[in-house]
């Protein structure tokens, strides 16, 4: 708790949060998915996002994507007044699967029994309750998600109750991992989605699945919170050190680029510009500053030439350039 209060202090007095949100969530989003497999990076998302991607954008980085737009719709939602839900948890699979087929029915809890391990539920490693329980179990579970216990436990227990009903045939782990910030944005623990805990996660995956087997083999609780809290307690400390090193990057980049002769003014909108999305071309920072083209090449080019931004293609043409130190602030403890 203590560690998370001093998360949400800093984001609530930090100039750049609003900066630092969109880049976390992406940045949780990339790791999440990771842990189910892919391949997809922060960069590749990032010029994804802006049509930069060379050549045809892969299956991988269009899952983060759609994961984003997950993330971004249940704290909107949440945001206009709309209950954290089952009916919520529904929608926000529906875009995390979008594009997925009807077969893994987007948006739907799940019709048939599935299982983790294994290629029958007779040698699985763990068989979820059969569809006709689910109705029940996710009941139990909703309620449980608006009880006055602490927020911690209560976002560890549940996140740890959804992935053992495993309610969709595909996604249940990413969207039991949307669920633990959206519980903690719920709560009001976090007034801005800064926590990325798919990176503890990721690091200690094996402890992550082991934690969560122990509970339904064993019944073992004590275990599985122990893991948990250390896992948010971390992530909020790595986030905090993370949004002060980005914004001492933003302050340093800033006061070199004030005492540049006659040019300051328009280096500090490209700067700008960056800092809102790290990755970007000519034409999305001749958009954002409403600078010539001729004046942004010259003033990226000025850019490179400093160690702020690289390009990051090796073309000739349809350049991509990336906010250096911005992106290396936030792998820094990856």
């Amino acid at each position: 708790m203590l560690a998370l209060g001093r998360l949400d202090g800093a984001a609530i007095s930090m100039p750049d949060a609003d900066l630092l949100i969109y880049t976390f969530v992406r940045k949780e989003a990339v790791l999440s998915s990771q842990i189910e497999g892919t391949q997809s990076t922060l960069d590749e998302l990032l010029m994804h996002e802006i049509d930069a991607a060379p050549g045809a954008t892969g299956d991988d980085v269009r899952e983060v994507s759609r994961y984003v737009d997950a993330m971004n719709h249940g704290l909107e939602r949440m945001a206009d007044g709309f209950p954290l839900s089952t009916r919520l948890l529904r929608e926000m699979h529906g875009l995390l699967l979008a594009g997925r087929g009807a077969q893994k029915q987007p948006g739907e809890f799940r019709r048939s029994q599935n299982w983790i391990g294994g290629t029958r539920p007779g040698n699985a490693a763990f068989v979820p309750p059969p569809p006709t329980h689910l109705d029940a179990s996710l009941t139990n579970l909703e309620q449980y998600l608006h009880e006055s216990v602490n927020p911690i436990v209560k976002a560890g227990l549940a996140h740890l109750q959804f992935e053992t009903i495993h309610p969709f045939l595909d996604g249940n782990g990413r969207v039991g991992r949307l669920l633990i910030t959206l519980m903690l944005c719920h709560d009001k623990v976090l007034h801005k989605p800064l926590l990325y805990p798919s990176l503890y996660f990721k690091q200690h995956r094996q402890q992550y699945y082991e934690a969560l087997n122990a509970v339904r083999a064993n019944g073992d609780y004590e275990r599985w919170i122990d893991f948990f809290t250390e896992a948010i307690r971390h992530s909020a400390e790595v986030a905090s050190e993370t949004g002060r090193r980005v914004t001492q990057v933003f302050g340093e980049d800033r006061a070199q680029l004030r005492a540049v002769p006659r040019i300051a003014g328009s280096l500090l909108m490209i700067q700008e510009a960056l800092q809102a999305n790290p990755v970007a071309t000519v034409a999305t920072l001749r958009a954002a500053t409403e600078l010539t083209t001729p004046t942004v090449n010259s003033l990226v080019h000025d850019l490179e030439a400093r160690g702020i931004v690289r390009e990051s293609t090796g073309r000739a043409r349809d350049r991509v350039y990336v906010y250096r130190r911005y992106l290396e602030a936030l792998a820094a403890e990856e």
